[in-house]
């Protein structure tokens, strides 16, 4: 197998709770708890979960713009979590974000061309007498035309803003791009032909992604990979394929709820029970024991090991050899 692109292992963050008037800490919440995932060069990982699940922390700590407590986030092989800013900046240009709202993430103050070109010109990949022209070939490549170099954000729909960001992302070069829910404040069709955009990008430039969603048969679609995640920590990876078949009884709950485009045919809904335990308060044991209808008592003592069930399948619940779809 080739060197993976990514490697995180063991990663954790805390956020400080802090109360009263001399702000002491009452408290932490744990946003990330021993997260651990990987991605091959040219491979969409898609990343799955519910809100508040971590899955944005994660990709802020991936790009250093938060600093990780503790764990190893391996880029070609070097671990970024122990480097400062100024030894973090050539790696920069290699990981690179396309951000949720299209708008927000675009400075409202600036033409579109500078915009794009301006991580051209921090890391110095261009004078600024090729500016133009690079910019041009930038917004060819995402669908949109080199005469909107003048224009500022607010001039643009939804689905051209994010074109923009996807535009911005792709001008340092980048091996790796976090899109993290590019098409959730999109139109389904607009956001469609986003999700059409990435995979053309992938096919020429050979990108790999990290695709951040809580809509799983969107992530399924796009993804050669999958990672479930929930309160900061992967419960379930694997194939996207096998996702049909899911191993973890959390996972299995969100795959109960895709809807089935035909009226004929009816999934059984698994409703969990109860409401998502506070990440201040994780539980003991197993952290899914509170809304799993699976749960024993050792579930809720004993936490479960991540542990591959079958070739490139991995889930971390005591009973995936009796409830698992290992066997369908």
């Amino acid at each position: 197998m080739p060197p993976f692109l990514l490697e995180v292992k063991n990663l954790k963050k805390g956020f400080p709770i802090r109360k009263g008037f001399f702000s002491r800490i009452r408290g932490t919440v744990q946003a990330l708890n021993n997260v651990s995932l990987n991605i091959q060069r040219g491979e969409t990982l898609g990343l799955v979960g519910e809100s508040g699940c971590g899955k944005t922390t994660l990709a802020r700590a991936l790009l250093k713009l938060i600093r990780p407590d503790s764990g190893e986030i391996l880029f070609q092989k070097t671990d970024l979590v122990p480097l400062s800013s100024r030894q973090m900046r050539p790696f920069r240009r290699h990981l690179q974000m396309v951000f949720q709202d299209p708008y927000s993430s675009l400075n409202p103050r600036m033409r579109v061309g500078e915009i794009i070109a301006e991580p051209l010109l921090i890391h110095r990949q261009i004078n600024r007498s090729e500016k133009r022209e690079k910019v041009a070939e930038l917004l060819e490549a995402v669908g949109l035309s080199p005469n909107f170099y003048d224009q500022y954000p607010h001039e643009f729909s939804g689905g051209q803003r994010q074109r923009i960001g996807i535009a911005r992302a792709l001008a340092p070069l980048p091996e790796l791009i976090i899109a993290d829910e590019p098409v959730s404040a999109l139109d389904v069709s607009i956001g469609t032909q986003i999700i059409h955009l990435l995979q053309e990008l992938q096919k020429k430039r050979h990108l790999s992604y990290l695709f951040i969603s809580h809509d799983l048969k969107l992530v399924r679609m796009i993804s050669h990979r999958v990672a479930v995640m929930y309160l900061g920590e992967i419960v379930e990876s694997g194939p996207a394929e096998a996702l049909s078949h899911p191993l973890h009884p959390y996972t299995q709950a969100l795959v109960s709820a895709i809807p089935i485009p035909d009226p004929a045919l009816k999934r059984k809904r698994i409703l969990l029970a109860g409401e998502v335990p506070s990440p201040t308060e994780l539980p003991s044991g197993c952290s899914f024991h509170p809304r799993c209808p699976y749960a024993e008592e050792r579930c809720k003592t004993q936490k479960p090991v991540v542990k591959e069930w079958q070739p490139g399948r991995w889930a971390s619940c005591h009973f995936v050899d009796k409830i698992g779809g290992l066997h369908e």
